[in-house]
């Protein structure tokens, strides 16, 4: 089975529901595989996804997600690859919850996770989503190869203080977590 429930407190108690949806990382060959022959919510919606990105990248996210190793298709490496097929993703898994009577609270988005969570909340339409999803991925891939980023498990003190001596070429990007710091 497809589907791990975790629970915390005590019997009979329920907290609220959100469906969080995680900017790029997440991604991994095969995702989604499964539960395209498992789930015809997730199918329907990844379906629904490919014909809103389709015309727009030129390429199938449900083939993509079916086989990733197809030759025929852009590598998952790829930014402008990647962001929308985690879009599909996140609107796929959202549907398969709801399927199941699973509905969230509230919805939340990192970075890229944002325009799925806005399309799941309806505060945009699939459509609007696959647009912005698309020119997202296209504006970050014209800066690859032009920097880096790289990930300290140290709190965001100590990494300022450790990057001053390099002013200019590092900066901080990100806070993740109290002990968790991004710099670019």
């Amino acid at each position: 089975d497809w589907i791990s429930i975790v629970r915390s407190g005590g019997p009979g108690l329920r907290g609220k529901v959100v469906f969080v949806f995680p900017g790029q990382g997440s991604q991994w060959l095969g995702m989604g595989r499964a539960l395209l022959a498992q789930s015809a919510a997730f199918r329907e919606a990844v379906e629904a996804c490919d014909a809103a990105l389709s015309p727009l990248t030129g390429w199938s996210v449900l083939a993509l997600l079916s086989d990733p190793t197809d030759p025929r298709l852009p590598p998952l490496s790829r930014v402008d690859v990647v962001q929308p097929a985690l879009f599909a993703m996140g609107i796929g898994l959202a549907a398969a919850w709801r399927a199941l009577g699973v509905e969230p609270d509230a919805v939340v988005g990192h970075s890229q996770g944002e325009v799925a969570a806005a399309v799941v909340a309806s505060a945009l339409s699939l459509e609007d989503g696959a647009r912005g999803v698309v020119a997202r991925s296209r504006a970050v891939l014209c800066c690859t190869h032009k920097g880096g980023m790289a990930l300290l498990e140290r709190p965001v003190a100590e990494v300022e203080r450790l990057i001053q001596a390099y002013s200019g070429a590092l900066s901080i990007a990100a806070v993740n977590t109290a002990s968790s710091t991004v710099v670019s």
